[in-house]
């Protein structure tokens, strides 16, 4: 079943001399329950896909649909919104109160969720983003990353079919970025929630199931992480940098060092490199 679909859009941004295409015939299908990593520099299109599924914005030409909904119909709307729930990559773009508990709570009590049910996913949505000790807090007073956490323990209590994350990890550490995207992981298995995930984190994109690299508007890749990544020149030609394990796996294959295959993550690279230690 189709989740997401862009079929021919364009759209653009401001009138007359301003005015600045940034999607060009952008066509793209993503289906429900799939993990879909968007990538490309700054200015490729990204975000602005991401406000086109919310309905935050609608396409100049062509049709954007959410399970068969149409944004452009004002009507659709709520249930579009209840449906694809979206983290900024700027959490204070998404506070609505000022306690955290509160905040957190704003998006079921909106969609008319049963006040119990309310306190459950709360409290299930503040222990997966390691937000518990806040609940009472202001979030004013929280640092960047821990409003992020807050933020992302809102999109979750809301229990979206879909989960649109616009950079969101990027005021995380690396720990709590890693802990952020297992629990997005584990929705995305258990509960069979699509994840859209805008990232510049190569790391994060190649556990995707699909990686899409938008440049100037359009897709110029769009397969299987190792199927995208393969193609070295077409990534650094779109701004983007190979994951880490990646790169360090080219420099050794540099180096004369017999690596075989494509080597995409840390696992991977342990793995080929013992293979290499137990033959020696």
């Amino acid at each position: 079943m189709q989740a997401i679909e862009f079929k021919n859009v364009s759209f653009s941004y401001g009138d007359g001399e301003s005015r600045k295409e940034v999607l060009k015939d952008f066509s793209l299908t993503i289906k429900k329950g799939s993990f879909v990593a968007l990538l490309g520099r700054n200015g490729s299109g990204k975000s602005t896909c991401a406000k086109l599924i919310n309905g935050l914005l609608v396409p100049t030409s062509g049709t954007v649909t959410v399970f068969g909904m149409d944004t452009k119909e004002k009507g659709n709307l709520f249930e579009i919104r209840k449906r694809a729930g979206m983290v900024f990559q700027n959490p204070d773009n998404q506070q609505i109160a000022s306690i955290v508990e509160d905040d957190v709570a704003f998006g079921p009590e909106n969609i008319g969720v049963p006040r119990k049910e309310i306190k459950e996913r709360i409290d299930y949505a503040l222990l997966v983003t390691g937000t518990e000790e806040f609940r009472h807090s202001e979030v004013a007073r929280l640092s960047g990353g821990q409003k992020q956490r807050v933020a992302i323990a809102g999109a979750i209590a809301l229990l979206p079919d879909i989960l649109i994350l616009d950079e969101s990890t990027s005021m995380l550490d690396p720990k709590g970025r890693r802990e952020v995207m297992d629990v997005i992981r584990t929705l995305n298995r258990e509960k069979q929630i699509t994840v859209i995930d805008i990232t510049h984190y190569m790391d994060e994109a190649v556990e995707a199931d699909e990686v899409c690299v938008m440049d100037n508007g359009v897709i110029v890749a769009q397969g299987a992480p190792n199927e995208v990544f393969a193609q070295r020149d077409l990534i650094r030609k779109s701004g983007l940098e190979l994951p880490v394990s990646a790169k360090i796996a080219e420099m050794l294959k540099s180096a004369g060092l017999p690596l075989q295959g494509e080597i995409l993550t840390k696992e991977e690279l342990s793995e080929k490199l013992c293979e290499l230690l137990r033959k020696n």
